[in-house]
């Protein structure tokens, strides 16, 4: 059961919210081999300014910027997160969605650490 959080300009909330929430679970089912019915995702729009960012870091021609915050239980290899975040900002281009302008972060921990409505 991944948690996602997305932190992205108003605008492009506004604009493009559903579209970009389904390109991620769409992306979590095909790479991490979650259920359809496995979707807990949440939205933060911010306004101008608030999401601050070096636009070259790392050698990147960063425009905007799209966090996504993935938290999961620890079970994924390497490749298979890799493969995850291919398969996001390959959903997020037809959107208008540049690669460069998403960062994304898998964070893990253990099924201990985890409550869903029940034991």
């Amino acid at each position: 059961m991944p948690l996602i959080q997305v932190h992205l300009d108003r605008a492009l909330h506004d604009r493009s919210h559903a579209e970009i929430g389904d390109a991620i679970h769409d992306a979590q089912i095909e790479a991490l081999g979650i259920p359809a019915d496995d979707r807990f995702q949440i939205f933060s729009p911010h306004d101008s300014g608030e999401l601050k960012f070096d636009p070259g870091y790392n050698g990147v021609d960063r425009r905007d910027l799209l966090v996504i915050r993935v938290i999961a239980v620890h079970m994924y290899p390497v490749a298979v997160k890799q493969a995850f975040f291919r398969a996001v900002v390959d959903r997020l281009e037809p959107l208008g969605i540049r690669r460069e302008d998403v960062l994304i972060s898998l964070t893990e921990n253990g099924f201990e650490d985890w409550y869903a409505g029940k034991n």
